[in-house]
């Protein structure tokens, strides 16, 4: 039986590899990045690097570096190149960026839960009650309400007692025996129900119902409707009521249809959704990256450079990297390291600058019908279309526009909002989706509202205006919308 043994074994081998320039993977960073990020980016440069500094003023200054302080790795940037390829040459980032980022966070304000508990602790309840009401407002989602079954509650308060009853037995000792017994029953499906009437009695109205039908009846019932009509709409016709079945409500109750519709809008002053009033999203400041003016006729395009701080190489330390006494060891390594990085920082934000006004040049040219009528007179708009136009690549034109603004006579808008896939028209021109929707939007707000307009009737009307669209298109839209079918959104 022969043995096995192992063996190193050298061999050449030819592989083609690109490996891509940390810098160029920061350079994507700040052309994704929105403006009030950009600014953050560049103070924390600041703070790192003291070869950077603001200019005061409108003072210029000319960059003039010896030789010698360049970075002896480090060649100039091929921004041509780069933003027609649109970064991708392929590499790992993570081989190449190890940067910390230290961010402020927040202090979180005090959501649903919190103010759940908090009501519990002005309650006179026993400790299984309040271990009860804990575990119920932990099961509260969002929206306030109760979406999970009282009996996975319920195996869910033994699985806690089990953890605990051991404890809790040595601690009592031979006192109260009666009591501990009392305290370490096993809990039931009733002991949960008791304490979700107590929760369900709380702020917000309608916490803690279990489904849309309970969430409005505890609302109902706070504001002393229980014998009204609309609490027989709710409670015993609730699916009819969901689908607009007006006829067969009527029918059931005794009264015209008109009546139940009548009663039925009086719904919309309860909130379906009463947790949310306690879960606030944090605010989003925008800043417009860009600016377009109408200006003796003409769009006019700006970069919304104002609250950016100018940056330029601190001449200080120029005169210091020009010092050939202080290139030697540590020294010479940190001065170009620094020097090469303020420089790169300066040509990639210029470099930012000049994309996205390009960017907003073709499009303010594309869409200027839009900026003329209004949104009806939306053209349809791809990435690739910018593109090819301003010769880079889609995957550039994407990043510029990710999570920028422009602020234009028309208001303020995302950079993404102009671009939308089309429909063609009659007239040979093509119109974008979020034009068509802008007039069905027209359409449906000036209809006859005793015969409101079907999916069919909006494409005649479409067709009409000479835009060629499908039904079921127009049913998609509408959905998009959020605009109910026409049998829903008659009255009667």
């Amino acid at each position: 039986m022969s043995g096995l043994g192992t063996r190193l074994i050298q061999s050449p081998q030819l592989r083609q590899e690109i490996r891509l320039n940390p810098r160029l993977y920061q350079a994507m960073e700040l052309l994704h990045l929105p403006l009030l990020d950009l600014q953050q980016r560049l103070k924390q440069e600041m703070t790192e690097n003291p070869f950077l500094e603001v200019v005061e003023g409108d003072t210029e200054q000319e960059v003039e570096l010896d030789q010698d302080a360049a970075d002896e790795d480090g060649e100039e940037v091929d921004w041509e190149s780069i933003l027609l390829d649109g970064f991708d040459a392929g590499g790992h980032r993570a081989q190449h960026e190890h940067r910390d980022f230290d961010l402020p966070t927040p202090a979180r304000a005090p959501d649903l839960r919190d103010h759940l508990e908090n009501q519990t602790q002005l309650l006179t309840l026993s400790d299984r009650e309040q271990r009860v009401a804990q575990e119920i407002i932990g099961n509260i989602d969002d929206d306030g309400l109760l979406r999970c079954p009282l009996e996975t509650i319920v195996e869910d308060l033994n699985g806690w007692l089990d953890d605990v009853r051991d404890i809790a037995l040595d601690a009592a000792g031979d006192e109260a025996p009666e009591e501990v017994a009392t305290m370490l029953a096993p809990f039931g499906v009733r002991d949960v129900e008791a304490v979700l009437e107590i929760v369900q009695d709380m702020d917000p109205p309608g916490v803690g119902a279990r489904d849309l039908r309970e969430c409005l009846l505890i609302q109902l019932r706070e504001s002393g409707e229980e014998d009204e009509l609309i609490w027989i709409l709710v409670d015993e016709h609730f699916d009819d009521l969901l689908s607009h079945r007006w006829a067969n409500i009527a029918r059931a109750v005794g009264v015209a249809p008109r009546v139940v519709q009548d009663t039925a809008d009086r719904l919309a002053r309860l909130d379906p959704k009463p947790g949310l009033r306690y879960s606030p999203e944090p605010d989003h400041y925008i800043v417009p990256d860009l600016i377009v003016e109408k200006i003796s006729g003409e769009y006019m395009v700006f970069a919304n450079d104002t609250s950016m701080p100018q940056l330029r190489l601190a001449r200080s330390y120029q005169e210091v990297a020009r010092d050939k006494r202080l290139f030697q060891g540590d020294n010479r390594k940190f001065i170009k390291n620094k020097l090469n990085a303020a420089t790169w920082m300066i040509q990639a934000i210029e470099q930012r600058r000049q994309t996205m006004l390009k960017v907003m040049h073709y499009i303010v040219e594309r869409q200027h019908d839009f900026f003329e009528n209004g949104v009806q007179h939306l053209r349809p708009l791809t990435l690739r279309e910018v593109g090819d136009h301003i010769e880079m690549h889609e995957s550039t034109v994407s990043r510029v526009t990710n999570e920028k603004y422009v602020e234009t006579p028309r208001g303020v808008f995302s950079l993404k909002y102009f671009f939308s896939s089309g429909l063609s028209t009659t007239s040979g021109t093509d119109i974008s989706a979020r034009g068509v929707k802008a007039k069905m939007e027209a359409l449906i707000s000036g209809e006859d509202t005793h015969k409101p307009l079907t999916d069919m009737a909006l494409v005649k009307l479409l067709r009409a205006d000479g835009v060629r669209i499908a039904r079921r298109t127009v049913a998609k839209y509408r959905d998009q919308l959020g605009i109910l079918p026409a049998r829903m959104r008659k009255r009667l």
